[in-house]
Order: C-alpha cells, then structure tokens, then sequence
C-alpha cells in the first residue's frame, strides 16, 4: 500500500502544486476528480476569495482536496480561521516555521504537509508534528531554496533522516520522472509547471503560451537575497540582473521588484513587466492539456517505465 495515497485516501501518489496565481478551484478540483490530490493556493487569494474557492472546489468534487499556504503572507490567522471553518481536511504550509500552525492544524483534526528545501528543515518539520513532507528541488519553479540542491539529491538525503511519508517536488511533469524520483525514495511527487500549463489553471492563456515555448536554460534562479524565485528570463528579469551589476541593497531589490508583479505576468498575462515563474521542466512541456489527460499520461507513462527498468540487465 503506498503511504501517500492512503494518507490523503487518492488513487494515485501525485500532488498538485499550489501555486498563486495558477490553483484556484477549477485546477484543485480536477486534479482530485483525476485521482491525484489538488490543491488550492491561498497564496495570491483575500482571505475571502479563499472561502469562496474552497466552498466552489466542495461542489466541484468530491474527493479529497486541501490548501496551500505560504506562512509569509500576510492575514494568516483569518486564512487559518477560514480553513478551519470551512472543514477542509488537508493543508500544505511553506515558507515558515513548521512549528508555528501545525499544533492548531492538528488539533483539527487537518492533515499537515510542509515544504522543505533541505534535510534540516525537513527534520524540523518532522520534529513539529507534521504528518508528511515535500522536499523541493531547486529545478522547481516559483520560491524556492537558498542553497541549490537538487531533487536527485535531496530525495535520498531527506529519505535517510526522516521516517515520515516523502513526496518529492521541482522538475517532475512525466511519469518517467515520477518513477526516477520514488525509486530515490519518495512516496509521491507534486508537480507545480505541468498542471500550470494544464486547460484548468487560472493562468493567463499568454503565460500558458510561454510554459510551453520555454526551453532548456530560459529560467534563472533569481532575488535570493529577499526570497529565492525561478523566473523564466523576460524583460524584467533582465532588468533584474542589470539591477546586480551595481551591487543592490534589499531594498533596491525591493523597489524594482513593486507589488503584484507576479500577478501581473502569470494571472494578467504581462509577459514582459510580469514576473513568470516557473519550473527547469518546462523544456518538456509541449502542450497545454486538460488535468485529466495529464495524470493519464503520467501513470500511463509510469507504468510502461516500470516495466522497461525491470529488464534492466549487466
């Protein structure tokens, strides 16, 4: 029996990523109606947006869903008040102190998942109660860890510390890569880009467009000095590295970077002021498909790969 379907009661051990701007109703709610467990993202909603999503995702499935929430953001006691009144059963916290919200989590009765970058914040998250991890690679798209270690390395990493469920996230869009990164140890995956770039994400048709048109090397690693994000390399992006060629405080960073800049480039389809983030993965994207023929090309894929490895022989 695999831990992470049986954890969150899915048919199949695939997550999908709460990104802003991309994860509202419609994409939780398909990905749950195709087996996999969806995800809103409370990142880019008000706290009465986030209601209305979760009440829209109860008509739209059945299933099991949760929600995503960076802890950075502001109004996260009215988000956490929200999803325990709401009943919602599942949330993914990030970008915080585990320590923080999993107590209150748990206390209602809600499965916690968080997301780490490296070993020790995965062992912190363990120490903190929580009931599974996801260890992103830094191949992943949106905010994303300091130090660079990539998935194929930090899945048997985290796998040898820790004993609870592992799901492993950052350049997992096939089932090629979902098979590569269980056989390193993960129970499951989470895939942000590919569901991005699905007909259901609230993604601007424009910014789906450029998922697609992204090749090897058209994203960047990027503001780690206020909160490390992958950028596809557009207009301000490359301002952005002019701005590094003058040794920028923070607070340069800060002013050149404004306010709602993602939303401008993947929600309102701004290709050249916005800031588009997404995954290395992206250069295997070719199309923008409909969730459910996504996970069925995933698992399809997964089990012809699982068959080939088996007749793998020296």
């Amino acid at each position: 029996m695999n831990r992470i379907t049986q954890l969150f009661n899915i048919k199949y051990p695939i997550i999908q990523g709460g990104m802003i701007w991309n994860s509202g109703y419609k994409l939780a709610s398909a990905v749950s109606n195709a087996g996999g467990l969806g995800l809103i993202g409370a990142g880019s909603m008000y706290p009465d947006v986030l209601r209305e999503h979760i009440q829209k995702c109860k008509k739209a499935t059945d299933k099991p869903f949760g929600v995503n929430v960076p802890m950075l953001y502001p109004n996260i006691e009215e988000i956490m008040q929200i999803i325990k009144e709401e009943g919602v059963k599942v949330v993914f916290t990030s970008a915080g102190n585990p320590k923080t919200w999993t107590p209150f989590l748990k206390e209602n009765g809600i499965t916690v998942v968080h997301v780490v970058s490296s070993t020790k914040f995965a062992l912190k998250a363990q120490e903190a109660g929580v009931d599974a991890i996801v260890a992103e690679g830094f191949e992943a798209g949106g905010h994303n860890g300091r130090d660079e270690t990539t998935t194929l390395t930090l899945i048997p990493m985290v796998k040898e510390q820790v004993s609870i469920p592992l799901i492993a996230a950052g350049g997992i869009a096939t089932g090629r890569g979902m098979l590569a990164a269980m056989t390193l140890g993960a129970d499951g995956v989470q895939m942000g880009s590919r569901f991005a770039a699905s007909t259901e994400s609230s993604a601007h048709d424009e910014f789906k467009r450029t998922i697609v048109e992204t090749n090897e090397g058209d994203t960047m690693l990027t503001l780690k000095e206020l909160a490390p994000v992958r950028l596809i390399k557009n207009k301000f992006f490359n301002d952005l590295q002019e701005l590094y060629t003058q040794c920028p405080t923070p607070e340069d960073l800060k002013n050149l970077l404004g306010r709602a800049r993602a939303k401008r480039g993947m929600f309102e389809g701004d290709l050249i002021e916005g800031e588009l983030e997404i995954g290395q993965i992206a250069g295997v994207i070719h199309d923008i498909l409909p969730v459910q023929t996504i996970i069925e090309n995933v698992i399809s894929e997964f089990e012809i790969a699982k068959k080939e490895v088996s007749t793998f022989d020296f």
